[in-house]
């Protein structure tokens, strides 16, 4: 015998919680449902679980309306979520870290990638004889934007070196054809991105990679564990004021995280647009293979990432203190946890 809706939510009520039922759940409440969300570099397959979130539709079944839009890197998408022009940041899981830093509450919610997936390479034409990280003294490096993921990579792995951030130059690039234009014209020494820009320039034999967090391997070398990367996060204020908001857009990203690690790379790539190819659509699966590994299978922080996060902003910024930094108040898994009981099978 089926049960009328009406009789489900009584009986529900009458065991003092939904969670009687099996399977059944109170629909939750979606405070604002038109929602912006800042992204630095769309097309990267950094923010692919954005992009597919949007894409398949798993933002309007959750009864959100969002629109993304696109910034030339991260720290331009954070400049217009401070601002307000924006509402949440499709961006590095660091960032609401160092504002804290400033005396402003922002935290991460939901992960995309689990690794930074950030490569650091130098031309082949400009610095051709490349021999040691000494070399890039003096060179002007391509970064998405100053002060994003990419170009705090750079100053981890200089710093490493017993180089400074003022040893270089950065030059923002963006993150598609204008980056590969950069470094094919001669206009960047080196080049610090993600794919497919990278896989771009090493199939045309532009670049050699002398640095690469794709893999969870070579990540835990170079930053000393986890570091998490690409995330959604926004004000404190934002999540205290609309929490079924933000539940919902943790629901479809961790949903496009397990639809992502669940499906061929020939079906990615029939559903991103076709400038997200930047006109090689084998590269391109080539390039979602291999940073598919990355990639978040399921939304949640690691539990040592937030510490890496800190270690590594901590080489970046000048006058950093770690010190002051209350880690447990930049980030949360509760609203990830909550979306994998929900779509425990993407």
């Amino acid at each position: 015998m089926s049960l009328t809706r009406r009789q489900v939510l009584k009986l529900a009520g009458a065991a003092g919680a939904a969670s009687a039922i099996p399977g059944f759940s109170v629909a939750q409440t979606i405070e604002k449902k038109d929602v912006t969300i800042a992204v630095g570099g769309k097309a990267l397959i950094y923010y692919l679980p954005l992009s597919i979130a949007e894409l398949k539709g798993f933002f309007k079944d959750e009864g959100l309306n969002v629109d993304v839009v696109d910034f030339a890197g991260g720290s331009r998408a954070l400049q217009a979520v401070v601002g307000g022009s924006a509402d949440v940041v499709s961006g590095a899981f660091e960032h609401p870290i160092n504002l804290q830093t400033k005396g402003q509450a922002y935290r991460s919610f939901v992960l995309q990638g689990r690794a930074p997936q950030i490569v650091l390479g130098v031309s082949k034409k400009t610095v051709p004889d490349y021999k040691s990280p000494a070399d890039l003294k003096g060179k002007k490096i391509g970064v998405t934007a100053p002060g994003s993921s990419t170009n705090m990579m750079v100053s981890f792995f200089l710093a490493q070196h017993g180089l400074k951030p003022s040893d270089v130059s950065f030059i923002g690039v963006g993150a598609g054809a204008g980056a590969i234009t950069a470094l094919r014209t001669g206009q960047v020494d080196a080049m610090s991105n993600l794919d497919p820009v990278i896989s771009t320039l090493v199939k045309e034999d532009l670049l050699t990679i002398i640095a690469d967090t794709r893999t969870l391997e070579d990540t835990k070398t170079i930053f000393g564990g986890n570091m998490p990367a690409a995330t959604l996060y926004t004000s404190q204020e934002f999540i205290d004021n609309n929490p079924g908001t933000t539940q919902a857009m943790a629901n479809a990203i961790v949903r496009a995280n397990k639809w992502i690690q669940s499906v061929s790379a020939d079906e990615i790539a029939k559903v991103v647009p076709e400038q997200y190819l930047l006109g090689d659509v084998e590269l391109y699966k080539l390039a979602l293979e291999g940073n598919r590994p990355a990639l978040s299978p399921d939304g949640l922080v690691p539990e040592d990432g937030p510490q890496t996060a800190l270690k590594a902003l901590a080489a970046f910024v000048p006058n950093f203190n770690a010190d002051d930094v209350d880690l447990s108040k930049v980030w949360t898994n509760e609203f990830a946890e909550k979306a994998n009981q929900k779509y425990p099978n993407g």
